[in-house]
């Protein structure tokens, strides 16, 4: 049931876009010390129909609202580029990906938010108070 409703759907795209961004962090930071390691960084989180992030689909009442509904793919991974270079070719900043990583670590904790709100409408609704 709870798979259904787009709140839910909007929540596990966000908490699962910024599971995958820490990964990708965590790299980036194991990796701080390694020649000509470039630093990477998933694209922003969006709900948008053309966003790299497909984790949420919009709805559609008649087949011609929406046109080419994408599978759920792995997020794309590319690399930062607007870092400056270290003496060994390497442009991981340890200050910027901790940034980064509490930047995802907030958006995850925004979508589980978001999820328990959701859980606390449907208990409300089912209840009747």
């Amino acid at each position: 049931m709870l798979e259904t409703l787009t709140v839910f759907k909007a929540a596990y795209a966000m908490a699962r876009h910024a599971g995958a961004r820490q990964a990708v962090l965590a790299q980036n930071i194991a990796n701080a010390d390694t020649p000509k390691y470039r630093a990477r960084d998933i694209a922003p989180f969006s709900l948008a129909p053309n966003a790299q992030d497909r984790g949420a689909d919009m709805i559609a009442t008649r087949a011609a609202h929406l046109s080419g509904v994408a599978s759920q793919a792995d997020l794309p991974v590319s690399e930062a580029r607007d870092r400056s270079s270290d003496p060994n070719k390497n442009n991981v900043s340890l200050q910027e990906e901790m940034l980064n990583a509490v930047e995802a670590k907030r958006q995850h904790d925004r979508a589980i938010a978001i999820y328990k709100s959701g859980l606390n409408v449907l208990r409300s609704s089912l209840s009747g108070k």
